[in-house]
Order: C-alpha cells, then sequence, then structure tokens
C-alpha cells in the first residue's frame, strides 16, 4: 500500500520531511516549531531514560542548542520505511562538525546522533534518540567519569519496559511494518544473534566484507573483520551476560545513500559484574539504548554505524554505585 502523502506533507517525501524539519529545528534554532511538529503526549527515549510529552522536548532541545548555538548537524543517512499508510518510521543518522570555546580557544567537535521517529500524519508520536556524547568529552579533553556524575538517569517508560517483540520483522516498537528486503533483514538478525549473542566473533567474516567499516563511539573509526571483533570484545566485557534485544527494524533502499540501509533499534541488557571499564563494579543490571544501521551490498555487511551513549551508561552505572562486593573474580 502506497503512503499517503499526509504522512509526510508539505515535503516530497519521508526524507525530505525529516531532513528538512531537524534543519528548522536545530540549525535555523525555531525552537517553537516543536509544537507544530511534536504531539502534546509525544514520548521520547534517549540515553538517560524516557520524557513524556512535548515541554520537556521544547526544554532539552532549547538547553542543547543553548550549549553550542554554533551547531549545525548534517542528515548522512535516513533510513525510512511506512508504518500503515499514513505514518512512517526514520532512523536519522546525523553528522556535526561543530566548534566549542575553550578558554578562548575554539575546539572543533566531530560527533554523530541517530534519532528513530515514529510520525503520524506528519506529527512526531514517538521517537527513540542516541548521542555520540563520548566523542564532545573526549575531544574537549573532559573526563567522562566526572561528566556522568553530573547525570541522572531516570530510567525508561513505555514501550521501552515491554518484552522484545516476538516477531521483530513484523511488528516492532513501531507497530506492524512491510515484509520488505526480508533476505537481507534476516541475515541481519542471524548476524546480531550469532555473533552479538552468541559470542561467536569467528563468524563476523561470515556476515560481513572483508573491508568493512564500523563507525562507533567516541568518533572512531573501526577497520575489518579483527577490528570488529576486538571492538566488540570491548563494549561487552564489563557485562559477561549482557544480551542484544531488537526492538525494531527498518530497512530502505536509495542509491543517494548507497543502496540498501537495514536500521537495527537494539537494548543491550546485562549485569556491570565484568571488567571495571566504568569505575566499582555494581552487579546491578543496565538497560543500553542503541542504533545501528548496516550497509548491505551483495548479500553481505560492508559497513555499520553504531551510535549509544557510554556518558549516559556510566551514569546509570552510578546510580548503582557501592552495591556489589569487591570479592568479584574480575
Amino acid at each position: 500500500m502506497p503512503l499517503d502523502p499526509v504522512a509526510y506533507q508539505p515535503y516530497a517525501d519521508p526524507d525530505d520531511f525529516i531532513r528538512e524539519v531537524t534543519d528548522r529545528i536545530w540549525v535555523q534554532r525555531d525552537i517553537s516549531y516543536i509544537v507544530d511538529n511534536y504531539e502534546p503526549d509525544s514520548i521520547v527515549h534517549g540515553g538517560l531514560g524516557t520524557v513524556t510529552g512535548r515541554d520537556g522536548v521544547i526544554e532539552g532541545s532549547l538547553m542543547r542548542i543553548a550549549q553550542v548555538p554554533q551547531h549545525v548537524g548534517q542528515a548522512e543517512d535516513v533510513v525510512w520505511e511506512a508504518r500503515g499508510d499514513d505514518a512512517f518510521l526514520s532512523s536519522h543518522l546525523v553528522f556535526s562538525a561543530d566548534t566549542h570555546l575553550v578558554a578562548g580557544r575554539p575546539v572543533p567537535i566531530r560527533k554523530r546522533t541517530i534519532a528513530n521517529c515514529l510520525y503520524r500524519r506528519g506529527r512526531m508520536v514517538e521517537e527513540w534518540v542516541v548521542r555520540d556524547d563520548l566523542a564532545d568529552c573526549l575531544q574537549l579533553g573532559l573526563d567522562p567519569a566526572e561528566v556522568a556524575r553530573g547525570l541522572r538517569f531516570r530510567g525508561y517508560e513505555g514501550s521501552m519496559t515491554k518484552p522484545a517483540p516476538a516477531d521483530v520483522l513484523a511488528a516492532g516498537d513501531s507497530g506492524p511494518r512491510a515484509d520488505d528486503h526480508r533476505p537481507e533483514c534476516e541475515m541481519v538478525l542471524e548476524f546480531v544473534e550469532e555473533v552479538w549473542n552468541a559470542r561467536r566473533l569467528h563468524k563476523v567474516a561470515d556476515f560481513m566484507h572483508r573491508d568493512l567499516f564500523l563507525h562507533t563511539i567516541g568518533d572512531r573509526t573501526v577497520l575489518r573483520p579483527d577490528g570488529y571483533q576486538k571492538d566488540l570484545l570491548a563494549q561487552i566485557a564489563p557485562f559477561p551476560d549482557a544480551r542484544f534485544e531488537i526492538r525494531d527494524v527498518q530497512a530502505n533502499y536509495a542509491e543517494r545513500y548507497a543502496g540498501l540501509r537495514i536500521a537495527v533499534l537494539w537494548v543491550m541488557r546485562g549485569e556491570y559484574r565484568g571488567v571495571a571499564d566504568f569505575g566499582p563494579l555494581t552487579g546491578k543490571p543496565v538497560d543500553l539504548l542503541g542504533v545501528s544501521q548496516f550497509l548491505v551490498q551483495n548479500g553481505r555487511i560492508v559497513r555499520e554505524v553504531r551510535v549509544f551513549d557510554q556518558i549516559s551508561l556510566r551514569a546509570q552505572i552510578n546510580g548503582h554505585e557501592s552495591s556489589f562486593a569487591d570479592t568479584n573474580i574480575y
């Protein structure tokens, strides 16, 4: 069923809609446009938890824009997929190259953000957004642990508290989806289960091209299967029982973005009882929200862009400090 233009009017298509609306709010700084763009009871899930209501979105956006008033975010990709005939789910990858003034000295900051947005009849109803705030800390010379101590994890609500969808290719957290690009989507989900969850890291080369790129947090680029294995091990080592739940999937083919991209919304759940990368071990569970966008060519993954907020993860762990015995074997 074709998507009714009411889903993205007055723009040409959902891709154009997302790029123009984001630019209007974040680059032109028309913060009041959020009133027109978001439903009053809209829900936003981020690294620090869930915000319910449009007023919270307005306040949070205003504070972020004020912190970096010269911010310019460039759409690097928009992976969108219809949700019925009057709605769409987009996965908007934004690359920003900003300049911060530190002691009167300009410091360039490169980072990525991914916002998964569910729009119905041109209005935002639910959003899942992840930012590479680690890149800010590293490039500004700030201590990530110290920055995290000034934050509070508020917890998740709504769809994020429900069990993972039974068949995410039929319906994810955003609702029922069309059965588009099923073989490639199944391949990506099998990759996540086999490599990420089952820890069969030797199978990276079965799914990914030898010359793969992984763009990930801290504004880092990782190359080839060997680098990918090491990066994944570093992510899960503090959480040895970690599992990745797939909450949503969307696929989109567009020549302007090099072909078929598959966006995966995931939550990593595990206990902080492994490698003590984030301070004293707590043994308490964490819920890490993340988004990965996979570029698939000729049946293989050639690129992944993976974004999650490590600073918010630290803040979540801080809420459980001093609750785990020092006799942990790690």
